[in-house]
C-alpha cells in the first residue's frame, strides 16, 4: 500500500512529468507510478520483463498491453487505480486526469498537484490534440488544489516553485 501519494495534473505540454522528474531527484524516497504504468508494470511481473523493457519496445507490446489494460477495466473499472494505490512506498502519480481518478485518489490521501501553464506556452512545446476531451478539460472546475505551480517561465523559476512546494510538503 502506498504511504505518500503526489497526484499530478495539468493540460497536455503543461510540464506535469518535468516537475515530476525535478521532484523524484530531490525526494529519491518517492517513485513514479502513472495509471498507465501500472498496466506495464503488471505486464513485465507477468512476463518477467523490466518497466524499462517494456518501454523500450512498446510498439512490440502494445497489443499485449492494451489486452491486459481492458482485462483489468473488465474485473472493476477502478482495478487499475487500485493497483496505483497498492504500490509500495512513496508514488507520484502523474497522470490524473479525470474527476473519477482524482477523488479515488484524494480518498487515498494524496497531496493534489495542479501544473499549469497558458495555451500558448503549451502550443510551443507540442501539438494540441483533443483540447476539448474530458481528459484534458475533466478537471478545470477544481479549485482546492494543494499546490499550484505556473510553468509559463523559464525553468528556474519553475525550480524554485518546485522547491517551495518540496519544502511544504516535508513540513506536513
Amino acid at each position: 500500500m502506498a504511504l505518500k501519494i503526489l497526484l499530478f495534473s495539468g493540460k497536455q505540454y503543461s510540464g506535469k512529468d518535468t516537475v515530476a522528474k525535478l521532484m523524484l531527484k530531490k525526494m529519491p524516497d518517492f517513485h513514479r507510478c502513472a495509471i498507465g504504468d501500472s498496466i506495464k508494470l503488471e505486464y513485465g511481473r507477468q512476463k518477467n520483463l523490466t518497466y524499462e523493457e517494456i518501454e523500450k519496445n512498446k510498439a512490440m507490446y502494445r497489443k499485449d498491453l492494451i489486452e491486459l489494460g481492458n482485462w483489468g477495466r473488465a474485473q472493476d473499472p477502478d482495478y487499475w487505480l487500485k493497483k496505483v494505490i497498492e504500490e509500495p512506498g512513496n508514488i507520484m502519480v502523474t497522470d490524473v486526469r479525470v474527476q473519477h481518478e482524482y477523488d479515488m485518489l484524494k480518498s487515498a490521501g494524496a497531496k493534489t498537484i495542479r501544473v499549469e501553464a497558458d495555451r500558448e506556452t503549451r502550443a510551443k512545446r507540442g501539438n494540441l490534440v483533443g483540447e476539448n476531451d474530458i481528459t484534458e478539460i475533466g478537471l478545470d472546475h477544481i479549485k482546492d488544489w494543494d499546490f499550484v505551480i505556473d510553468n509559463n517561465k523559464d525553468y528556474e523559476h519553475l525550480e524554485r516553485q518546485v522547491d517551495d512546494v518540496i519544502k511544504k510538503l516535508k513540513e506536513d
